[in-house]
């Protein structure tokens, strides 16, 4: 009996592996690549006029939150949902930081992408210090406005006082994101 080698599999088998795997890597890192490219702020040209400062929202009590009165100072806004867990689990630090920096000049204003009786409900349980504004899903597109391409809860700008976009962060913030803007607006 004659070896065939075309049926002889072992010594074509380990390329074919390592081929796949390869390409397998490859199309992963593609991937990470894509999301980060898509998931990643967006630069705003001009942050000092943008439409937001022309802005009116109404707060959870029904009064008039104008932002033409927030420019000047610096501001951390954040748009946010009640149904986000990361969202929840940040307000508390923000609140904190709020309440430690405001005498400093240092502004929050809270911008929820929800529906009005759900924010009402969760402020009931947990009232926050700074200002919230209910924008609804029209929240989205103002956040994609500032840069978030892909719309994603939580988002939070960092203004400087001259109206400048010192950074956006997509995803939940951590005390150090909330240090390095303070040191950096000082």
């Amino acid at each position: 009996m004659k070896d065939n080698s075309s049926m002889n599999t072992s010594t074509s088998t380990p390329s074919r592996r390592h081929l796949l795997w390869g390409a397998g890597a490859a199309a992963a890192v593609a991937g990470v690549g894509v999301a980060m490219w898509r998931y990643e702020p967006r630069g705003v040209a001009d942050a000092a006029s943008h439409p937001l400062w022309a802005q009116q929202f109404e707060t959870p009590s029904g009064e008039a939150l104008a932002m033409a009165g927030f420019q000047g100072k610096p501001l951390l806004l954040n748009f946010w949902a009640t149904w986000c867990p990361p969202c929840i689990e940040e307000l508390p630090m923000i609140d904190a930081f709020w309440r430690e920096n405001t005498a400093n000049g240092h502004q929050v204003v809270a911008l929820a992408i929800d529906q009005p009786s759900a924010v009402r409900k969760f402020l009931g349980r947990q009232p926050l210090g700074f200002p919230v504004g209910l924008v609804g899903l029209e929240g989205t597109q103002l956040a994609k406005s500032l840069g978030n391409a892909a719309g994603g809860l939580p988002f939070t700008v960092f203004f400087k006082a001259d109206g400048s976009i010192w950074r956006q962060k997509m995803g939940q913030l951590t005390a150090d994101d909330l240090a390095q803007w303070r040191s950096a607006t000082l």
